[in-house]
């Protein structure tokens, strides 16, 4: 969709010499205007018999365009002016460029101009008429709308068969004393299956003209003489040879029209593809190889792309090499440069890293390039000027492909070729396809990096979010030691004396705890850090449930005398494979938690037990566990439960996703489930140690 509040300009591309002046004109105009331009080429029946000459100047006056930067459209029918009327006003086309062969009417006789057309059909629009007169003086249309054609060998003996097979039908009629309406009714008939069966008007119109000499020679009286003895023969045979001439020719119509709507239906099957396919590629490998599939569709030739990141390969590509693969006219190309080449294909230095990966058109998977297979120096102009070079352009015209950019606005995103070896150069219509799927290659890139920067963005802001809940978190996992420390050292230094020597002996040993589980928080802290990003190794060793378990309960919360904390790890000792202090600074958060969120005189039991090759160790309440909404959330860090404060009483803080990322670490599991009648069990599993201590 284009914006509305901006000019958007519409110029008329043919394969007038004029043309070039008007499209440049165009461009210039969108320019300064600050607009879009859209060039528009509607193609009628009489086109399809366009001289080479016209189509290299139609398609030079493509490229043209899509320099300056305009969309490229192709529709067809036999009124130039309705199709351009009707595309203005589903575009919203506010300006038409044109020159003034289309605005000249050289007769009174003649048919209103082009420009009066499009006044009456699109009054709305501004036209701006570009003088191209001493042009068109040299360049005037033929006064026959239909261009005639040199007809194949194929096309005149397929004229001569069905005219043969209408007179020996008409004979037979004729000895059957048929009317000659029914005769002449055979002829026409043949006219047009010669018109749907042949290319172009110049069989439809031979075959009108011998159908009526073929029913005068052979079933008028006299026979055999081209003279007719009823008066009203001559009459006859008028009206017969203008209904064939213009039943021919409609017939010639309707099929340049059938062929016009079947390519236009390819067009739109073949980009609608290409759409689909690119919107469901996840990865820019996917995206360049259905760029690279859908062209082949369009062009059947090998694809070369230079994309403007590296790719990752399957394991089973290979570097192609020209000398071992089948020496066959698709793949020629790839042969090393012959030395009057060498201007072409010497080594640039800004490509020399640049990676090339050819796509066959057998459909076989993608290979690299080698280096002596490559045309570094006409990439790097198509890279660096955005526009196409080599194999029939004016640039680089002995490449053996044609190179262009896939870009939107002035991001490149890679450069693709087009094997030309033993080819004729892509027409104004394949061209406009193969432009169309570049676009929509580049439109898929630039998505694909317009959401990765929107996921680094939000990661970052993940992160900035993590940092500042994570100095909340310590804060609150700091405060109470903190406090104590500095209470039972303020005693001390004010009210020493006052003190026996128990109190102070027992202060002393407080604050000597305190540090010391303030240092092991910290560590333990930074090693599930480093944990998480696996930038740290785990201590294993042997160790046994019981003993973790009891040193655990030795750095529980202060808080544990109001509670009943119970452990029970069986009575034969459970040998476990893991990093004793993790361990136990993930049963010392999870009982602390226990104990935060369970009323006082409460149930806490630490069970372990053996369960298969594992170890399952379970830290179960009976407090008022967590809601079935919260399950799923309590092990993300720095969640804060039905409290958005995270150093808060009642936050659940780190201890959590720390739990987690300890079990993690250890290739375990961490579980919530409901205890029965109520509370909470979290479960985790370690690996059990390889000694059996059974005897």
């Amino acid at each position: 969709m284009h914006d509305k509040s901006k000019e958007h300009i519409l110029v008329c591309l043919s394969s007038s010499p004029s043309n070039e002046r008007i499209v440049r004109m165009a461009g210039q105009m969108a320019q300064a205007f600050g607009g879009t331009l859209t060039a528009l080429y509607v193609q009628t029946p009489g086109n399809t018999a366009m001289s080479s000459e016209d189509e290299a100047r139609l398609q030079t006056h493509v490229r043209l365009a899509t320099e300056l930067g305009a969309e490229i459209v192709t529709t067809h029918g036999d009124d130039v002016p309705t199709q351009i009327a009707e595309y203005a006003r589903v575009s919203g086309i506010t300006k038409i460029v044109l020159g003034r062969s289309g605005a000249e009417r050289r007769h009174f006789w003649n048919q209103p101009s082009l420009t009066e057309r499009l006044t009456e059909l699109a009054p709305t629009v501004e036209i701006h008429i570009i003088p191209d007169a001493d042009v068109v003086r040299h360049t005037r249309r033929p006064m026959l709308a239909i261009a005639p054609t040199v007809p194949t060998l194929r096309d005149l003996v397929l004229t001569l068969g069905i005219q043969a097979a209408a007179t020996i039908i008409g004979f037979l009629f004729f000895r059957l004393h048929y009317t000659d309406a029914n005769i002449i009714t055979i002829y026409l008939l043949g006219v047009l299956l010669t018109s749907v069966s042949t290319s172009g008007y110049t069989c439809g119109l031979l075959a009108s003209a011998l159908s009526v000499f073929l029913f005068n020679y052979f079933l008028t009286e006299p026979r055999l003489t081209l003279v007719a003895y009823g008066k009203d023969y001559p009459v006859t045979f008028a009206v017969m040879l203008g209904a064939s001439i213009l039943a021919g020719t409609l017939a010639a119509k309707l099929k340049a029209h059938a062929e016009l709507s079947a390519r236009d239906a390819y067009r739109t099957k073949t980009l609608f593809d290409a759409n689909q396919q690119l919107q469901k590629a996840e990865t820019p490998a996917d995206i360049y190889r259905t760029t690279a599939t859908q062209i082949q569709r369009l062009v059947q030739r090998d694809i070369l792309i230079y994309p403007a990141m590296q790719l990752d390969e399957p394991a089973d590509q290979k570097a192609y090499a020209a000398d071992s693969a089948p020496a066959t006219e698709a793949t020629a190309f790839l042969q090393p440069a012959p030395a009057s080449a060498s201007s072409i294909t010497s080594a640039a230095a800004s490509d020399s890293c640049r990676k090339g990966y050819l796509y066959p058109a057998d459909g076989g998977a993608p290979r690299s390039i080698p280096e002596s297979a490559r045309e570094p120096e006409v990439v790097d102009w198509v890279w660096t000027k955005r526009k196409r070079a080599g194999a029939s352009t004016e640039k680089f015209p002995d490449a053996r492909c044609l190179y262009l950019s896939i870009r939107t606005g002035q991001q490149v995103y890679g450069v693709v070729g087009v094997s030309c070896s033993a080819k004729a150069p892509l027409d104004a219509f394949t061209s406009s396809i193969l432009l169309s799927i570049l676009g929509e290659c580049a439109l898929a890139l630039e998505s694909r990096h317009n959401a990765e920067e929107r996921e680094k963005a939000a990661v970052l802001a993940k992160n900035e979010q993590l940092r500042a809940n994570l100095l909340r978190s310590i804060s609150h996992d700091l405060r109470t030691p903190l406090t104590s420390i500095s209470g039972n050292a303020d005693a001390l230094l004010h009210s020493y004396q006052a003190l026996d020597d128990d109190s102070r002996t027992q202060m002393i040993t407080d604050i000597y705890d305190d540090a010391q589980w303030l240092t092991e928080l910290v560590e333990n802290l930074l090693a599930v850090t480093k944990i998480s990003d696996g930038s740290v190794k785990l201590q294993l060793s042997d160790q046994v449930v019981d003993d973790i378990v009891a040193e655990a309960l030795r750095h529980i919360d202060r808080h544990a005398t109001e509670h009943h904390i119970t452990s029970d790890c069986g009575e034969l000792p459970l040998l476990v494979r893991a990093d004793a202090r993790l361990i136990m600074q993930l049963l010392i958060n999870l009982v602390n938690n226990a104990i935060k969120y369970s009323p006082a005189r409460s149930h806490i039991e630490i069970r372990a037990f053996r369960e298969a090759e594992h170890a399952v160790i379970e830290v179960s309440d009976d407090g008022p566990g967590i809601p079935d909404t919260q399950k799923a959330q309590v092990f993300e860090m720095f969640y804060t439960g039905s409290k958005r404060v995270a150093d808060s009483r009642r936050s659940l803080g780190l201890g959590l996703s720390l739990c987690r990322s300890i079990v993690h670490a250890h290739g375990g599991e961490l579980t919530l489930h409901d205890n029965t009648p109520h509370g909470c069990i979290f479960s985790f599993t370690l690996p059990l140690s390889e000694i059996n201590l059974n005897m």
